[in-house]
């Protein structure tokens, strides 16, 4: 599988036979249908959450018969540009949500976590701080 940063991108790999692509970006409500379109098309298409509401827009919008929503828990572990803080009680109780609510609709496959803080570093040995303590935050959610 691929990982993209828009609908745009997915489409174009969708195109190019890509069968297994993840939209890295929390569920956009307005573009909902394209994101079904994708879901219905490929063998797996595989979004990010961070909300109640987000999980909603889905559970509204369920699959044809055969096919679930796959979302993945955006953990926002730092950089503060998307996603729920692993220590947020919110987001012990949205992965709960996910998982248990509709499993029939809706397949949690896992955790997400974006390093994007590193963008601003200077030097490797910043990078790898930053990566340790998105794992260490990521580790201490799943065990958790």
């Amino acid at each position: 599988g691929i990982v993209v940063s828009t609908l745009a991108e997915a489409r174009f790999f969708a195109a190019g036979g890509f069968d297994d692509i993840l939209y890295a970006y929390p569920l956009p409500g307005g573009r909902l249908e394209e994101c079904a379109a994708l879901a219905q098309r490929l063998g797996a298409f595989q979004l990010l959450l961070d909300s109640p509401q987000a999980l909603g827009l889905l559970r509204r919008r369920p699959l044809p018969a055969g096919k679930r929503w796959l979302v993945w828990l955006k953990l926002d572990c730092g950089n503060g540009r998307a996603g729920v803080r692993p220590t947020d009680p919110g987001a012990m109780s949205l992965a709960r949500a996910i998982a248990e609510e509709a499993p029939e609709e809706v397949t949690l496959v896992g955790v997400y976590a974006h390093c994007g803080d590193t963008y601003s570093c200077r030097d490797v040995p910043a990078i790898q701080a930053i990566a340790r303590a998105t794992t260490t935050a990521v580790l201490d959610f799943v065990t958790a």
